[in-house]
């Protein structure tokens, strides 16, 4: 494999450390999340010097669970905040067709009428100019359905939940391969990223941020890292760093839990998504490959930041309204799985620290330090060049423009003939097409290299026990190019299989560690540990999902420690 491909292998994430720990950098981005990493992107192609670390795995926060859509906001229309939803209409057509075609794609969903008269105009109106501000660029019209054809659409649907229906189109990501490409990339280019890497405090010189010092949690070895600007992007965590500078910032950031669920494919029978308004939210019901994700609660959380837990009041509410319009009620055992993932959003914002979008904020509360808060997935490359662009207003060098909306992520450039020529690839590679098919959606022209590892060891072309929709080369592949360290980087983020097999990936945990361990360094202590603490997590979570509200939820998750606090020293980590 090309040097590049390692960027985020083990031994390039200790490299990457000790250079940042041996050097001083130009930027230190806090928090590997989307925004993190497209700061660091952002940076590092302005010809600066950068850095990216992350207390645990790209994506490990809201990053990783949120609806799997890029889109616009069509709810944002009704309160006519235009600016936003170009913005973000501008973002997913940059998304779809050039920055990452590989990783997103259009995706339909019907709008269900319930009235009769009034509600086609209103509706039909609002998701024109939606159209018309952007919207067509990479996905089709809206165009209007007669009760017959929203039900020949979406057949599961009851006769009497709408009397007709718009449909319109919006993107679709897995939101955590997008944001670990985003990292790639950003490596790539020449950012130093190094995960499991946790900021303890700052370093200051008199009133000026300098720098941060860090733990690395694979070896509890500490180090300082100076840089001349800093910018935390760490979400939900924004004001736990705040409090590390020393005091109330300018912005403070309320957490808000937002719940999905995944069933089947064949437990709905539709061509289509759907979205329909709720008391509280909104509920959309997504087609996501062999499942549908329905989602979304929005509420209130202020308690673990880290691993928020599911209700059962949670799930009851999102099938309670799932099955307002399903013909067919689902019940508790259809679920396959669960996520819950928390909303970063700003409170108490002023026109003072609020830059250049009403979504997010950008503000310096010291000399060397930007904060950057609030925003949405979508919209991630704005917040990442506000960031930036705040960091280096007032470096003595005169640093160049975002470049950003040019870049695209590792992956996409040749991504169109490696899907035109699939066939051929294919029998050249002894796949069937549809495991080709499979591989570009994730890798796009990169799939080349999880070839290469077939061709070199056959025995990767087989399907996991267990999780039979991944090959085992796309487990060893995660652990060589794309920075997973641990079983639940693998399992969660680099693969869905902990949402998507009903027994959460117990089965093929085992397996996937005796995979990995040889290239991670692991002995048998180690590999027993790692599934001894995926299979507690999963445990805990399945706890916390028969709990009946936040706090007993919240209790029953802690009861498994995170695998990156146990204190315990990985070894090969050195």
């Amino acid at each position: 494999m090309q040097t590049h491909a390692t960027a985020l292998s083990r031994a390039g994430r200790d490299e990457a450390l000790r250079q940042m720990a041996s050097e001083e950098l130009d930027v230190l981005v806090i928090g590997g999340g989307v925004t993190g990493a497209g700061a660091a992107l952002d940076a590092v192609t302005r010809g600066l010097r950068v850095g990216l670390v992350e207390a645990r795995d790209y994506a490990s926060g809201t990053s990783s669970r949120s609806s799997k859509l890029v889109h616009g906001g069509l709810r944002y229309l009704e309160q006519l905040n235009f600016s936003l939803v170009r913005e973000a209409l501008r973002e997913r057509s940059l998304i779809l067709g050039t920055l990452a075609p590989h990783l997103a794609r259009p995706v339909p969903f019907l709008y269900p009428l319930q009235h009769r008269f009034w509600e086609r105009p209103y509706v039909g109106s609002g998701v024109l100019l939606y159209d018309t501000m952007g919207g067509r660029h990479g996905v089709p019209g809206h165009r209007h359905l007669t009760k017959r054809q929203a039900l020949r659409a979406f057949p599961s649907l009851k006769k009497d939940a709408l009397v007709g229906a718009v449909q319109y189109y919006d993107g679709q990501v897995d939101d955590a391969r997008h944001t670990m490409m985003v990292a790639r990339t950003a490596a790539q280019y020449g950012a130093l990223c190094a995960t499991s890497t946790r900021v303890t405090g700052f370093l200051r010189e008199g009133d000026r941020v300098v720098g941060a010092r860090v733990r690395d949690l694979e070896t509890g070895a500490e180090h300082e890292i100076r840089a001349k600007r800093t910018i935390n992007a760490a979400g939900v965590w924004t004001d736990e760093i705040q409090d590390m500078v020393g005091g109330r910032g300018q912005f403070n950031v309320r957490a808000s839990k937002g719940v999905h669920i995944l069933v089947p494919r064949d437990r709905i029978q539709a061509t289509t998504g759907i979205i329909s308004r709720t008391e509280k939210s909104v509920l959309f019901i997504i087609p996501w490959d062999t499942h549908w994700i329905i989602g979304t609660t929005d509420t209130d959380w202020d308690l673990d930041l880290a691993h928020p837990a599911a209700s059962r009041t949670d799930i009851d509410y999102l099938l309670g309204h799932a099955n307002r319009l399903l013909r067919t009620p689902l019940t508790h055992d259809d679920i396959v799985g669960v996520y819950a993932g928390l909303r970063p959003l700003l409170q108490g914002e002023s026109e003072a620290t609020s830059k250049l979008s009403r979504e997010h904020a950008v503000a310096s509360p010291v000399a060397g330090l930007v904060m950057v808060a609030g925003g949405k997935y979508t919209t991630y490359r704005v917040m990442a060049r506000d960031a930036v662009d705040a960091a280096v207003e007032s470096l003595p060098t005169k640093v160049p423009p975002s470049c950003t909306e040019r870049v695209p992520l590792v992956g996409a450039e040749g991504y169109s003939a490696a899907w035109n020529q699939r066939h051929v690839r294919a029998q050249r590679a002894g796949l069937h097409v549809a495991w080709l098919e499979h591989l570009l959606h994730r890798y796009g022209s990169l799939t080349e290299e999880v070839l290469a590892l077939v061709a070199d060891q056959p025995d990767l072309a087989q399907p996991l026990e267990g999780a039979p929709t991944y090959l085992r080369a796309e487990i060893a592949y995660a652990v060589l190019a794309e920075g997973a360290l641990h079983l639940d980087d693998i399992l969660t983020r680099r693969t869905r299989i902990s949402i998507e097999t009903p027994d959460r990936g117990r089965a093929c945990a085992a397996q996937v560690a005796e995979l990995v361990a040889p290239l991670l360094g692991w002995d048998e202590t180690v590999t027993a540990r790692e599934v001894e603490h995926y299979h507690a997590r999963l445990d805990a979570e399945l706890q916390s999902q028969e709990e009946p509200d936040d706090r007993t939820a919240d209790a029953a998750r802690l009861g498994a420690p995170d695998v990156r606090s146990d204190g315990l020293v990985t070894p090969g980590a050195a």
